[in-house]
């Protein structure tokens, strides 16, 4: 890491756990989650195959902790779909490294038809989590479905080594930066995973930032 990476890490670290102090909370899994949210997240940035380790960690983990607050549709989604498409992304990132660092993924380029392909088969699955979600009394029913739709293709991109898998991953946090924010208002305890989240905001930026400038030196 670069002198700005180790910065934007320590500083991502040291505000969730600054977070988690203010709000004199117990639950140590949030925190741990957060950790470990950081962590993968310079990794990703960095097209570092680690990252994508702890990503399917990280997904378990906050799966668990969007049961504990009825939010079934983030449950459904990092478990049943970043999870294992993280776990895929494990093999297809190691598979691809550059010839620059064998730890550094080889950035894809796509046509413009796969991401419109991306965006036809997006839509039924976000109507079919809709219905689901609605069975199993979700809470925030249109936001978590947007969530669906986000954390689709942000782990769609990841998989396909796209540097839009950052601005998938950055939309979705908006999104659960919203949903977070609505449960902190009922448990301030969730502030910790509100503050998380604007963390991951900030590195998804930089990611999509940062895997920019590494594709256009690999095809240099």
């Amino acid at each position: 890491m670069n002198r700005f990476e180790k910065g934007l890490y320590i500083g991502s670290v040291c505000i969730i756990v600054i977070s988690f102090l203010y709000t004199k909370s117990n639950d140590y899994l949030t925190l741990f989650a957060s950790l470990i949210g950081a962590t993968f997240l310079i990794l990703n940035a960095k097209g570092n195959v680690w990252g994508q380790v702890l990503t399917v960690v990280f997904s378990i983990l906050y799966g668990i902790i969007s049961y504990r607050n009825a939010y079934y549709g983030e449950m459904i989604t990092y478990l049943g779909m970043t999870a294992p498409i993280a776990a895929i992304s494990v093999y297809t990132w190691w598979k691809n490294p550059s010839k620059e660092d064998k730890n550094v993924v080889k950035v894809n380029h796509l046509k413009l038809s796969e991401y419109i392909f991306l965006l036809i088969i997006s839509i039924p699955i976000t109507v079919l989590f809709y219905f689901i979600l609605k069975y199993f009394h979700t809470n925030e029913l249109y936001l978590s479905t947007l969530s669906v739709f986000t954390s689709f293709i942000a782990s769609y991109l990841t998989m396909r080594r796209s540097e839009y898998y950052a601005i998938g991953y950055a939309s979705n946090d908006v999104v659960l930066i919203a949903l977070w924010y609505i449960a902190t208002k009922k448990n301030p305890e969730y502030m910790s995973v509100l503050i998380c989240f604007i963390v991951f905001l900030i590195n998804d930026l930089y990611g999509f930032i940062n895997w920019s400038k590494m594709k256009k030196y690999q095809e240099k």
